[in-house]
């Protein structure tokens, strides 16, 4: 019956936190207050959920394991919910206006299994209206790409789509062995505190994604091989490059986030933003 656990535990994704005191750290780094909404990504058997729930106004907890589901809700705590399902069906602006709309600010956080962490920021980028902060313990590489500036090998469009709209910061790393069962690889806590305004604004910002992940096509060539790949000509690159103040020989990973800015607007004909 364990080894079945450990199986569909191993299928989840699922790796338990296990260690008092980083449990501890990433309650202090979230910092949840009466007057705020968590929602918690796939809080298991709870050893976040409940010390959340101790200081926050209210905790909705969102898990996939339906085994997990009746332990959770046995606890009888007044201001948490639990709801069955996948987060990544879940739609943020809604769960926050059913189970939050009394409270001024909302925040998202959790353990986040591996296998969900890419497509799950992506979903908060495109839902980002519902929520004031994120705070996540992902793997170490993805924390450190969602930090990365230009000149890291981290860097990527990850980097600049979450940076354009939070100011991200990778708090401390956490040793396989804070984990049970142990994971293969080490973890990071991340915070993404949702700006007041983007950096840059855009009329489509959807375009300036796609433009974005054209640029990075293939790290090793450089942006303006990738960008002619993309089915751009070669005057018009030369042109919005040199409006841009850009080098086009440059790799794409070591052109910052402005001058991505000012060579989408380029190549669309407007001032740079």
């Amino acid at each position: 019956m364990k080894e079945h656990r450990n199986r569909k535990r191993r299928v989840l994704g699922q790796h338990f936190l296990a260690s008092p005191g980083v449990l501890r750290k990433i309650v202090e780094v979230i910092d949840p207050r009466a007057d705020e909404l968590v929602i918690e990504i796939g809080p298991g058997k709870g050893v976040l959920t409940f010390p959340l729930a101790e200081k926050a106004g209210k905790l909705v907890a969102v898990e996939k394991d339906p085994a997990m589901v009746p332990f959770l809700q046995g606890k009888e705590i007044p201001n948490l919910t639990v709801i069955e399902g996948d987060i990544l069906d879940c739609d943020f602006g809604r769960l926050r206006a059913d189970h939050g709309a009394e409270f001024g600010k909302a925040t998202l956080a959790g353990n986040l299994p591996y296998s969900i962490s890419t497509p799950l920021l992506f979903k908060v980028l495109e839902e980002r209206a519902a929520f004031d902060r994120c705070v996540f313990l992902v793997q170490r590489e993805v924390a450190e790409r969602i930090c990365a500036g230009p000149g890291s090998k981290a860097y990527a469009p990850l980097s600049i789509l979450l940076q354009l709209h939070f100011e991200t910061i990778l708090r401390f790393a956490v040793h396989p062995g804070s984990f049970s069962p142990p994971p293969r690889v080490e973890s990071a806590l991340v915070s993404l505190d949702r700006r007041p305004v983007p950096l840059f604004a855009f009329a489509d910002q959807r375009r300036f994604g796609e433009f974005v992940r054209a640029a990075f096509r293939q790290r090793r060539k450089t942006l303006a091989n990738n960008l002619l790949a993309s089915g751009r000509s070669e005057p018009a690159i030369e042109e919005a490059c040199r409006r841009a103040e850009l080098d086009q020989r440059a790799r794409p990973e070591q052109v910052p986030i402005a001058g991505f800015a000012a060579l989408f607007a380029a190549f669309r004909g407007e001032p740079a933003p």
